[in-house]
């Protein structure tokens, strides 16, 4: 036992992370069991739970985000576990329909998420968002058009829809 909490039950329970280095910035992915679990720019810190450590799935995503920003991909297939409310799972899912090089506005998600009314949680929804990137929330821009709000910092959020509108 660690630090008076439950005993692990094994390795596989246990979070493995790997660090990608991307052309905007150092990524964290993490993986629990056999699912992604979490990616950030790494301007976040990590779980004291975590372990560095290459798994085959952690292998595989850093090679889908290669192909992505090489513009080679435009769809990721990896297993994800994603954990929320379900007006956050709603809108992730919304956000994983979105296609790839287009936007949608916080209240188009809001719709899609079945509660047009719903903006601002959106944007609490994509704030909490564990899985930046391939669950794609930077392309949620203000109904004006303009980026608003991003985890990674606005300047990724840039990079990431130009990168797409360049790789259509």
């Amino acid at each position: 036992m660690r630090g008076g909490g439950k005993p692990r039950e094994g390795i596989m329970d246990q979070e493995s992370i790997l660090f990608y280095d991307s052309p905007p910035g150092r990524i964290l992915i993490a993986q629990q069991g056999a699912a992604i679990t979490g990616l950030h720019f790494f301007n976040e810190t990590k779980s004291d739970e975590a372990v560095v450590r290459e798994t085959a799935l952690l292998r595989e995503a850093a090679r889908q985000l290669e192909q992505y920003f090489n513009g080679k991909r435009k769809h990721f297939e990896l297993p994800l576990a994603l954990e929320g409310t379900a007006f956050q799972l709603k809108v992730w899912r919304a956000l994983q329909e979105i296609p790839y090089g287009e936007t949608r506005s916080y209240a188009q998600i809001a719709q899609a998420a079945g509660n047009g009314k719903a903006a601002r949680a959106v944007g609490m929804a994509n704030n909490r968002n564990p899985i930046a990137i391939i669950v794609p929330c930077h392309r949620v821009i203000g109904a004006d058009g303009k980026l608003v709000g991003y985890g990674g910092g606005l300047d990724k959020k840039m990079y990431l829809l130009e990168l797409e509108k360049l790789n259509l």
